[in-house]
């Protein structure tokens, strides 16, 4: 059985192979649009349809990032389908959940198309001045 160590190590190898960040805000974004939605607040705010839009766009937005982390081999596709379905909410769910939510959904489709599969790990600052110093 694996320590916490052993745990933390693995989570960061995985994470490191997928563009985690970026889905991980793509699903927030969605979710916090969805909280919006039911909000029993005064304020907001209906714009647009109320019908089924305003509960697709937010939910697909957390399918699009959810899958962006289990299967990024297609995640072109997905931070594009992103990007659109996150402006979309901005007619259809209360602004993009008061701009939050879209904000969140843009950035992360961003974060998710820049991802490159095939660079090498950054590293750290104090292995970049260990290697500058034992260099120079």
């Amino acid at each position: 059985m694996r320590g916490p160590d052993g745990l933390r190590s693995a989570f960061r190898r995985r994470r490191a192979d997928r563009p985690f960040w970026g889905g991980l805000l793509l699903t927030l974004g969605g979710a916090w649009i969805l909280l919006t939605m039911k909000a029993s607040l005064k304020v907001v705010l209906h714009v647009g349809m109320q019908g089924l839009a305003g509960y697709l766009l937010p939910a697909l937005m957390v399918l699009l990032g959810l899958l962006t982390v289990f299967n990024p081999a297609q995640r072109l596709f997905y931070s594009i389908t992103g990007v659109l379905v996150s402006l979309g909410t901005w007619l259809t769910s209360n602004l993009g959940g008061f701009f939050v939510g879209l904000l969140l959904g843009v950035v992360g489709s961003c974060l998710i198309f820049g991802w490159l599969p095939d660079q090498e790990p950054r590293r750290g600052r104090r292995e970049r001045r260990r290697n500058a110093v034992g260099t120079g």
